[in-house]
């Protein structure tokens, strides 16, 4: 199917959006604090003096870099309402429960080892696929899409992610008409993904998330091997995660090893440890409040090396009804 996309009033020219120098920028990042419990992280600079902290995000950012692709032109920076996340605060504002309860997980997210990476695709299909980096980057074609980011905490971002539909895994392993749903399973170790310290009772390792086969087939899902030109940092879910821009954040599945096609609708992670906050679907939606706030707007994170927030209203399906709401009607 092609899409017609026709300019919206709200979104801006591409003039004004954020340059790539813009993503380095290296002014002093602010605390700030959000959600229930989980605090964001700081990095300070003295003038031209940066801190050490600042100096070793920079580090764990400086990822190879992966051949030029093509921006796909439905989802260009044009596309959106709102400039381009800054990649330095992107990368050190990130949820990862693996390895913390908190947003300064980009330093044990460093711990995550990504050496001889292997995805299992099994279950209910007629060609099981064992994949490495190598084989997906030269198996998929990879292209860029720039989508807004919704977190359940209620903040956002815009992030250019690179990667390749999800719908191609559909192609290559063909699912049997018995797989209804596809499960994803993400790398644990316990002795490195230790979790977050705070008492969280029992949790439900390893985290798993979960589409329906249509869900997985949509345009818009994305598997997404990099983020700003190289390859995923491990706080981003190195080396390769699920991207569901109409869908709550918590729904991609970082640091996938395992992606299962089955015929009943398996149990996630949150879904099963918080059922009353966390539904199976979590379609962004700003006329359903979370249980202990509302989502009717959020706090955009935007171009600014700093994090400062914008407040926005949210968008149901954060914005991409045209591409999804035909799915739950």
């Amino acid at each position: 199917m092609t899409f017609i996309h026709i300019s919206k009033p709200w979104q801006i020219p591409e003039s004004k959006l954020t340059s790539e120098k813009a993503y380095f920028n290296r002014r002093r990042f602010i605390k700030s604090i959000i959600g229930a419990s989980i605090g964001g992280s700081i990095l300070t600079t003295t003038g031209c003096q940066k801190s050490s902290s600042q100096t070793a995000l920079e580090a764990t950012l400086d990822t190879p870099k992966l051949k030029p692709v093509r921006t796909n032109p439905t989802f260009t920076e044009s596309e959106l309402d709102r400039p381009l996340t800054n990649n330095l605060v992107a990368g050190q504002y990130n949820n990862f429960y693996e390895f913390g309860g908190n947003k300064r997980i980009w330093m044990n997210a460093q711990n995550l080892p990504t050496e001889d990476w292997q995805v299992k695709v099994t279950g209910l299909v007629k060609k099981p696929r064992n994949y490495d980096l190598d084989d997906i980057k030269k198996r998929f074609s990879l292209e860029e899409r720039n989508y807004r980011f919704r977190c359940v905490e209620a903040w956002s971002m815009a992030l250019p992610w690179i990667g390749f539909p999800m719908k191609a895994i559909i192609e290559d392993v063909e699912p049997t008409s018995k797989a209804k749903f596809v499960k994803f399973s993400s790398f644990y170790d316990p002795e490195i993904t230790t979790g977050p310290t705070l008492h969280f009772g029992s949790l439900p390792w390893p985290y798993t998330e979960s589409l329906s086969i249509e869900e997985m087939a949509n345009e818009l899902a994305f598997f997404a091997v990099g983020i700003y030109g190289k390859e995923l940092p491990k706080q981003h879910g190195a080396p390769i995660r699920a991207v569901l821009p109409w869908k709550y954040g918590f729904k991609g599945a970082k640091s996938i090893v395992k992606i299962e096609f089955v015929e009943t609708q398996p149990a996630t992670f949150w879904h099963t440890t918080v059922p009353n906050e966390y539904d199976y679907i979590a379609n962004v939606n700003p006329d359903k409040p979370h249980p202990r706030w509302s989502q009717a707007s959020e706090k955009f994170i935007g171009e600014s090396s700093e994090i400062a927030w914008v407040r926005k209203q949210t968008l149901p399906y954060n914005g991409y009804g045209e591409f999804v709401a035909s799915l739950y009607s």
